[in-house]
């Protein structure tokens, strides 16, 4: 910042900066056709779930993120296979599938599996066209059903169930009043113990293999 009563160095004052500023009148008109829009895609799709597909819970990928859970893009092969559902016939019922995706372990395949069975035990299905008349070798005509009477899903199908971490709480002076020694010196005897464990380990069992030969 300049001090005292100096002129300011380059100071362009003179460009005509109102043609460089960008306005967003448009954002409230934008929100309603939004919504209106989702109001659309709901009746279009009724009475299926307004959200779509039932979609797999896979995890991050890399070190960093694999701790995160999160909704896949679809259900493998081998998990549409373990709960008896035909990849042709998936999507007809609302299930996504993905084709390149692999199985690397066996607990995401039991998971997804059983998301799968826990959505085909909820799952309705209703005919495109309700038929009046009767088919060859059918007795009796199939039965009208009233479509507008379902109730359509909104929301997450089978919402994520993410396990949240647990935070036990602790007396910090009723710990450090059963001990004697200081913090620093407690966290220093807990890495000593950390980083000699296998020292440790090895040292008591050649103890034990040396008493054992002197018994001999």
């Amino acid at each position: 910042m300049v001090r005292h009563n100096n002129v300011l160095p380059n100071s362009h004052f003179h460009k005509n900066w109102q043609i460089r500023v960008k306005t967003w009148f448009n954002q409230p008109a934008r929100k309603l056709r939004r919504r209106t829009n989702r109001v659309k895609k709901a009746q279009a799709v009724f009475p299926r779930p307004v959200e779509g597909h039932l979609r797999p819970v896979v995890r991050g990928q890399t070190l960093k993120y694999n701790r995160k859970v999160k909704y896949g893009r679809g259900f493998t092969l081998a998990e549409l296979k373990e709960a008896k559902i035909n990849k042709h016939e998936a999507l007809k019922v609302g299930i996504s599938v993905d084709y390149r995706r692999k199985n690397r372990s066996e607990r995401s395949l039991k998971e997804n599996v059983q998301r799968l069975k826990n959505y085909k035990s909820r799952l309705v299905v209703f005919p495109r066209k309700s038929r009046k008349s009767t088919k060859k070798g059918e007795k009796k005509a199939a039965p009208a059903v009233d479509v507008s009477q379902a109730t359509q899903l909104k929301g997450e199908i089978l919402p994520l169930n993410k396990p949240s971490p647990k935070v036990v709480r602790a007396n910090v002076s009723e710990i450090l009043g059963k001990s004697k020694q200081t913090v620093y010196q407690q966290l220093r005897h807990a890495r000593a113990d950390a980083r000699l464990i296998g020292v440790r380990k090895k040292r008591t069992e050649e103890k034990a293999a040396k008493a054992e030969a002197a018994k001999k």
